[in-house]
């Protein structure tokens, strides 16, 4: 990457508005790879909620559309479930709210991540970069035992209701590279979520036509 595409990075990323790293950009031989921990959309209209995930969304989707000579592997806690697979109760997720209060804009309602104004941010931050849903390129169909990377409260409401908020996005141009796109945690009782909320996920590229590279994602 020259210096006037780190210099972007710093800009659009790593501004003076998210100084708490969220951030993390490497360069490697055949692709540059970024982790990020995305914001949370909060519940509320407020100075810290849903104006700092716009400006966040926008950042990104700058980011990806500077050209590079590398093709981009994005991974992290992106704080999104993007369709309705991507959670196991939609109609929960869509309904729920917070001490009853209601957003002016309906499609700011439901469960942080799953609100369709992020939702439809980050299908259009997919489509413009040309990126990926690695895991969901692989796996079709709802899996309601392996499927999500996040897992709510074992006790009360959120018992059993899972969303899948970690990914790993690439470049189009290595969809026929992706091997495998993993989530390694299970059923409601959390299995593999080894005392965290969310589990690990992993991805593996293909490197010719026999070695392979593995990266992992320890949420």
């Amino acid at each position: 990457m020259d210096q006037q595409s780190a210099n972007i990075v710093y800009y659009v990323l790593v501004s003076k508005h998210e100084p708490d790293g969220r951030v993390i950009l490497a360069e490697f031989e055949t692709f540059n790879l970024l982790n990020t921990y995305a914001p949370n959309n909060g519940w509320k209209e407020e100075e810290n909620s849903f104006p700092r995930r716009r400006k966040w969304d926008k950042r990104i989707l700058e980011f990806v559309l500077q050209s590079s000579d590398k093709p981009l592997i994005w991974c992290g806690d992106l704080n999104v479930s993007h369709e309705e697979i991507d959670v196991s109760h939609p109609d929960f997720f869509s309904a729920a709210k917070v001490n009853g209060y209601v957003p002016p804009n309906k499609e700011d309602c439901g469960q942080p991540g799953f609100t369709l104004n992020e939702r439809k941010r980050f299908g259009n931050i997919l489509k413009e970069g040309k990126l990926i849903d690695a895991y969901r390129h692989l796996h079709k169909e709802k899996d309601m035992e392996r499927g999500f990377s996040w897992s709510g409260n074992p006790i009360g409401k959120y018992r059993g209701k899972r969303m899948r908020i970690d990914y790993f996005v690439v470049a189009e141009k290595l969809k026929d590279r992706i091997v495998s796109c993993e989530m390694h945690g299970h059923g409601i009782e959390l299995q593999g979520f080894y005392g965290s909320d969310h589990c690990p996920v992993s991805l593996v590229l293909s490197e010719g036509d026999t070695a392979s590279t593995e990266t992992g994602l320890p949420a």
